[in-house]
């Protein structure tokens, strides 16, 4: 394994400790590492990540963590003890960014807040990552995605109009706010090659969801408008939904532009409701839905997968089959784009994965390795740091490392 990021990554000599769990922090943290920053994830001694088990494993070992925890080196320390409280700050001299998720208060109870932080290093960048922020009246409370996907109003708006609200299967809320995450920590960065000093950034799960929900809040705002369920279709045009095919095979259609949707009828042999006046908008579409899935579901009913997608494609209409993840693997555009790539472990051996999440042409991120085991690198790193053997062993003995 090598630790030293590839010289063209753009990142490279960026020093990021990782200090987070589940899921949103160590996600930003990963975004980094696959461009070069070298990240160092700090882990208690003996309460682990929890996304070590999350999910599947093969022979013991988590494949959650495979994905969350690449390209990261692992070392272990409780801040709660003097000596973890004084080999972070040693750390975080070294650092340029720090990520973390505990509840307010906590590491100032410990006696690395802000403060202490950038006392030791005052170009840090302290990243603080919860549920509800660092202020307000919630911000004491636990905070995970599912609470951020349900206060956001994603919920209210998912599902069937007559069902429940509906939460995603996975971590939808952590997820975007890992994003928004490294997009503040790059912010700041640049903030800093101006100034010269680091600062705080107070990330809330319940914000960034926020924000890829739309307008609602405009909407309600000025008219009132509480957007409802719809479940697949939207309210904004149609015919979108998902439709059946003659071979038991599902595809979604999409007409966000009107000239697809004229498309789209013209296929389905209904051309006459193009010259409806309600065809015109994609509201008035939406308020006639019935009829619209009518048409292009009793077509697509009638015709095979292959068959539907090859017609859609040659009227350059929006159509794209509802995979699972096995198609996801096999798909020949996401072979093409290298959208899942190999990587070699030492414990598993040949990993499939997710690859960086974009393309740069001259200076290309990368995945160096998978994560790695609980604390395997935490000799080297303090090694690194200047601390002797002796200090290693004796922090180890204190219950520190």
């Amino acid at each position: 394994m090598t630790h030293t990021p590839p010289s063209a990554a753009p990142l490279t000599g960026l020093r990021v400790l990782d200090l987070a769990t589940l899921f949103a922090g160590p996600l930003a943290a990963t975004m980094l590492g696959d461009f070069g920053a070298e990240v160092i994830k700090v882990e208690h001694p003996t309460r682990p990540d929890p996304s070590r088990g999350h999910g599947p494993d093969k022979d013991g070992v988590g494949l959650w963590w495979k994905l969350l925890g690449r390209n990261k080196r692992t070392v272990t320390l409780d801040l709660s003890t003097p000596g973890g409280r004084e080999t972070l700050l040693r750390l975080a001299k070294t650092a340029d960014v720090i990520i973390e998720n505990f509840r307010p208060g906590t590491l100032e109870k410990w006696q690395l807040g802000w403060e202490e932080l950038s006392t030791a290093n005052p170009r840090l960048v302290l990243t603080r990552v919860t549920g509800f922020g660092q202020f307000g009246p919630y911000s004491h409370r636990p905070g995970f995605g599912t609470l951020a996907e349900a206060m956001s109003g994603f919920a209210s708006i998912t599902g069937e109009p007559e069902g429940p609200p509906t939460l995603p299967p996975f971590g939808l809320a952590d997820s975007i706010a890992a994003l928004a995450t490294a997009y503040a920590v790059m912010t700041a960065l640049t903030a800093r090659t101006a100034t010269d000093r680091g600062q705080v950034v107070d990330m809330a799960i319940i914000e960034p969801i926020l924000t890829v929900l739309g307008p609602q809040p405009l909407w309600y705002d000025q008219t009132g408008y509480v957007q409802k369920r719809t479940g697949n279709r939207s309210c904004n045009n149609a015919p979108r939904n998902t439709y059946r095919t003659a071979d038991g095979s599902w595809l979604a259609v999409s007409t966000s532009a009107q000239s697809i949707a004229e498309r789209v009828m013209h296929l389905v042999g209904r051309p006459d409701l193009i010259d409806e006046p309600w065809f015109s908008t994609g509201s008035g579409r939406a308020e006639h839905a019935d009829v619209l899935d009518e048409a292009v579901g009793g077509w697509i009913a009638c015709r095979t997968r292959a068959e539907a997608m090859a017609a859609f494609e040659k009227a350059e209409a929006a159509i794209a089959p509802i995979y699972d993840v096995r198609d996801v693997m096999e798909d020949p555009q996401y072979q093409a784009l290298d959208t899942i790539t190999e990587v070699t472990d030492p414990e598993l051996g040949t990993l499939r994965m997710q690859n960086v999440l974009f393309r740069l042409s001259e200076t290309p991120g990368a995945i160096r390795w998978a994560g790695r085991p609980h604390g395997a690198d935490t000799d080297e790193v303090l090694s690194e740091l200047g601390l002797s053997r002796a200090e290693i062993t004796a922090l180890r003995t204190q219950g520190a490392l």
